[in-house]
């Protein structure tokens, strides 16, 4: 059962929320720094960290699954979000260069489908970032943040998974060292957390972050082969 949409909203609009996105986004801006020219797209609860792209994407689309609910997003300006079905999106074939998949993991009924899902969308040179709450860390432990509900991984776990979905890992990170408390002295010094979770326990932080590509030549276990190539620009 996913968390619904109202509940990842005020969760983000929380002090600690806010200090969780900020932490995640900056993992995620060293990957990608820019978007200019590529069409993107989120699924699960993506849309806190689609924001910034939104004026350099080509095109962008927040997908939010029918369990979880939906929301118009952005606040300002043409909607860009859609509710749909996890595991049927309704987007054509490599029709995305860049995915993120945020709280679409760690509570998805059907997990490799929905990650067949992601390569069949997926441009023929197309990457992927998933973010999943760590099994070896206090985000999963605890109810204070939608990381502490649903599934936890191991990076094994999420490198066996990827590769049975047709996706590459290229690039792993974690983020979320601080403890999960909004407090605002905890809040503040997040970034310091940051720096020293990094150097001193690497392997703790509260989320793993990895960046994949689509193996267009080895489609995922149970799907008819095909090769991938890039839709042509308009």
């Amino acid at each position: 059962m996913r968390l619904d949409v109202v509940d990842l909203k005020r969760f983000y609009d929380s002090p600690l929320g806010g200090m969780a996105h900020e932490m995640i986004a900056r993992r995620i801006h060293a990957l990608w720094p820019d978007a200019r020219g590529l069409d993107m797209a989120g699924l699960g609860y993506a849309a806190p960290y689609l924001t910034p792209y939104l004026s350099s994407a080509r095109r962008i689309v927040a997908a939010m699954p029918g369990q979880q609910g939906g929301e118009a997003w952005p606040e300002d300006g043409r909607c860009a979000s859609a509710l749909v079905e996890e595991t049927a999106l309704p987007f054509r074939d490599n029709a995305f260069d860049r995915v993120i998949v945020a709280h679409g993991l760690e509570e998805s009924d059907a997990l490799r489908a929905m990650l067949t899902e992601v390569w069949r969308i997926s441009a023929g040179e197309g990457r992927v970032i998933l973010i999943a709450p760590s099994r070896v860390s206090l985000w999963s432990l605890s109810d204070a943040s939608p990381f502490g509900h649903g599934r936890p991984f191991t990076r094994i776990q999420l490198s066996r998974l990827l590769r049975d979905c047709g996706l590459e890992p290229m690039a792993w990170s974690r983020a979320l060292y601080a403890p999960p408390r909004g407090w605002g002295v905890i809040a503040r010094s997040a970034p310091g957390w940051e720096i020293i979770g990094d150097m001193l326990w690497p392997g703790l932080g509260g989320v793993i972050l990895v960046e994949a590509r689509k193996r267009v030549a080895i489609p995922p276990r149970g799907s008819a082969p095909a090769f991938a190539t890039a839709p042509a620009r308009a």
